[in-house]
């Protein structure tokens, strides 16, 4: 199920329609924009926001001077992203962090909405980023919440701050953030406690934990699935808090992805994180016009690139830069790409981000245990067959089908897809086409690109992988 599904399949149809017109009358803006109202109402928009979101682009739409590289529809299309973009809050905003440490972010939000996860989620991004942040366990009421957090901890190999159930949230969240003081802890995040509803005494404790550490944020957790619902919540809890933005979860399980239309624009207050999944690597940082690209079916490469960057090795992306130059890749390689793209999420979801394969995938079933299958086959080779899998005649690889509990003919069918695979690197290699400059290259600020670097080397896989997803 991914987010905003629902609204995309819509707002793509509708755009569809107009692209292929070549002059576009009021009448056609008017019925184009009815459908955009619909499909915004049952994403569960609030009405408001849907309200003005259509007047804006009506009006910008009807007296707009049509570009020379753009056809009337396509620049509807351009000033719906720029709006859907400035609705969620135009940029990317930042947690912000204090020049002299520690920074304290306090974790705030109801029971249930995945607040003591994405404490954890959002400290291992920032570990990954070379912070070294502290947990600190203020939930005392919710049963084994602590026990949670230490879990969590002991997973990320982030340390955890914990005082056990007997001792005030307000002593656990001032104790937490001097531990953090005196362990040169840069990045402290308050876990706290939630309630089923809104009430006086939850209030009250989070405005002594405030009144007490004085966070420099304050992070309100909200289920994106409660729709209107969480988009009440963040108004109640930034009236009494004056929160610094928001954290929106379980959006992987919403199709309509209403609660992140809605809550920018009914807060004021900017979404900085958004859960995508259940791993612990599933927390991404919230960019909007990033967001606006993938509802209307435009990929997002930066967020795959991102990816890429993040899990894969950069010494292993230049050894097999070398191999593919020299004609030595083999399925040992073969493997430990499997296993980097898996590293990276679903299948699916990574293939969603690249531009126009998304629409394609729409009704496609991609079966991850097909992925674990091929891993099998090629576990059960020996190391000489994984060099050099010409070897492999008619008895090796039966053995090796027995081995991996599949038939000949997919082992048979693995050899070509490789040899294909292998065939197609050496041709894009030969033309330049995975050099890391020619998909992300950083600038200096005379704008001649940096020599070296990791993430260079890092980002020539992500053109790999749409140019082998893409073909």
């Amino acid at each position: 199920m991914a987010v905003f599904s629902s609204l995309a399949d819509k707002l793509q149809e509708t755009f569809k329609k107009l692209t292929g017109k070549g002059k576009l009358t009021e009448a056609d803006i008017n019925e184009a924009m009815r459908t955009v109202r619909m499909a915004l109402l049952e994403a569960d928009v609030s009405y408001k926001v849907v309200k003005d979101f259509v007047a804006t682009v009506k009006e910008r739409a009807l007296g707009a001077d049509i570009l020379g590289s753009l056809t009337p529809g396509q620049q509807v299309i351009k000033i719906v992203q720029e709006e859907l973009t400035a609705l969620m809050g135009s940029e990317q905003v930042k947690i912000n962090m204090q020049n002299k440490p520690p920074t304290i972010v306090m974790m705030a939000g109801l029971q249930g909405s995945g607040k003591t996860t994405s404490a954890a989620k959002i400290a291992l991004l920032f570990k990954k980023q070379h912070k070294r942040p502290l947990l600190v366990a203020g939930d005392i009421y919710r049963p084994a919440a602590i026990k949670q957090l230490q879990v969590l901890g002991e997973q990320t190999e982030i340390p955890v701050f914990a005082l056990g159930d007997k001792v005030s949230p307000v002593e656990i969240a001032r104790q937490g953030v001097e531990h953090a003081k005196a362990n040169g802890n840069d990045l402290v995040l308050i876990d706290t406690a939630g309630r089923l509803h809104i009430d006086e005494a939850l209030m009250q404790e989070l405005k002594d934990i405030k009144a007490t550490v004085q966070p420099h944020e304050i992070l309100l957790v909200v289920d994106a699935m409660a729709g209107q619902d969480a988009v009440k919540v963040a108004e109640t809890f930034n009236a009494e808090l004056e929160i610094d933005g928001l954290v929106l979860t379980k959006m992987d399980g919403d199709t309509r992805g209403g609660a992140a239309l809605s809550a920018k624009a009914v807060t004021g207050k900017p979404i900085k994180f958004v859960g995508m999944g259940e791993k612990l690597d599933a927390m991404e940082p919230f960019y909007p016009d990033r967001m606006a690209s993938r509802i209307l079916g435009m990929g997002d490469v930066l967020t795959l690139i991102e990816k890429v960057q993040a899990e894969v090795d950069d010494q292993k992306a230049q050894e097999l830069e070398e191999k593919m130059r020299n004609a030595s890749y083999t399925l040992d390689d073969f493997l430990d790409q499997m296993a980097q793209l898996r590293k990276m999420g679903g299948m699916k979801d990574m293939l969603a981000l690249i531009p126009g394969i998304g629409k394609q995938l729409k009704d496609l079933e991609i079966d991850e245990r097909e992925i674990g299958k091929v891993e099998a086959i090629v576990l059960s080779m020996t190391p000489a067959e994984r060099q050099n899998p010409a070897i492999l005649n008619a008895s090796r690889k039966q053995r090796v089908a027995k081995g991996s509990g599949v038939q000949v003919q997919q082992v048979n069918r693995l050899l070509k897809q490789f040899e294909d695979t292998k065939k197609m690197m050496k041709k894009l290699t030969e033309n330049g086409m995975l050099k890391p400059e020619r998909v992300h290259k950083p600038r200096n600020k005379k704008g001649k690109g940096k020599k070296g670097g990791g993430k260079q080397n890092r980002s020539s896989m992500a053109g790999m992988f749409s140019k082998l997803m893409g073909r």
